[in-house]
């Protein structure tokens, strides 16, 4: 199936490692052109000269970090300066950190919010204007399954990912007259260096092997396994591109059938 992705000018947000770089990679084999972010710029600049070594796509990196007000609108214009336009909006930011209603101290809310809310936000209000001049505008955000099912210690994640579901359907009802398609994809446990680091912390702590801490997370997952970054990705491409040109509005897990809810 060609997902028609060919020449697409498109934005990943927080996108050197993990789930958004496979994204990127994705975007770039299809044939997109990719710009990066992310906080690190030797970092990023790594990344886009490798991603654009192993594709052959045009793909550039934008640094900073997205829960900085003052980012937002820099990536957006650093991307439409180099594109000419922006077709495909990708919303990404780092996962707040674990624990429960108690031992998360006040002002913890608020840097989650503003990294996991209002990163969303100012993205999509700095492409908004470009996206409108795009005959195939998606936006895409990274959520989390917690917006369906919470997870276990993770307070600031369940509870702000869920504005971020809020807002994506939102947004569907408002932009999908003009066009613009809005969507949000929702993963589970994938294999990113990120949760290989929490799998080795947590064997470390309970004296078990990583294998076995692997065990204890994906005996929940239907499929019995976590899934890799490139699986996750290939579903957040196939959103954005125009061979889902009828999906729209869709909160969809990439989770194994973790979820068990209906709706």
């Amino acid at each position: 199936m060609d997902l028609g992705l060919k020449e697409t000018r498109v934005l990943v947000a927080a996108s050197s490692r993990g789930l958004g770089r496979a994204t990127a990679r994705q975007f770039a084999l299809e044939g997109a052109r990719v710009a990066i972010n992310g906080r690190d710029p030797s970092d990023l600049e790594g990344t886009a000269a490798e991603l654009s070594k192993d594709t052959g796509a045009d793909v550039i990196a934008l640094p900073g970090d997205v829960a900085d007000p003052r980012v937002a609108e820099a990536v957006v214009q650093g991307a439409v300066e180099h594109f000419g336009g922006l077709d495909v909006l990708v919303t990404n930011a780092g996962g707040p950190p674990a624990g429960t209603f108690e031992s998360t101290p006040l002002d913890a809310w608020e840097e989650a919010f503003q990294l996991t809310v209002m990163s969303a936000v100012r993205l999509i209000h700095a492409a908004l204007p470009h996206l409108r001049q795009s005959d195939r505008a998606a936006i895409l955000t990274i959520t989390s399954t917690s917006i369906k099912q919470p997870i276990d210690s993770l307070i600031l994640s369940n509870s702000v990912r869920m504005a971020v579901g809020g807002l994506t359907k939102s947004l569907a009802a408002e932009l999908g007259p003009e066009g613009i398609r809005v969507n949000s994809i929702l993963p589970g446990w994938t294999r990113t260096g990120r949760v290989e680091e929490l799998l080795q912390a947590q064997s470390e702590a309970r004296g078990i092997t990583v294998a076995e801490a692997l065990q204890t997370r994906t005996t929940s997952i239907p499929l019995g396994r976590m899934a890799d970054p490139e699986e996750f990705a290939r579903v957040a491409v196939f959103l954005c591109s125009s061979a889902a040109s009828y999906v729209h509005g869709v909160l969809l897990p990439v989770d194994g059938g973790s979820i068990k809810a209906t709706l």
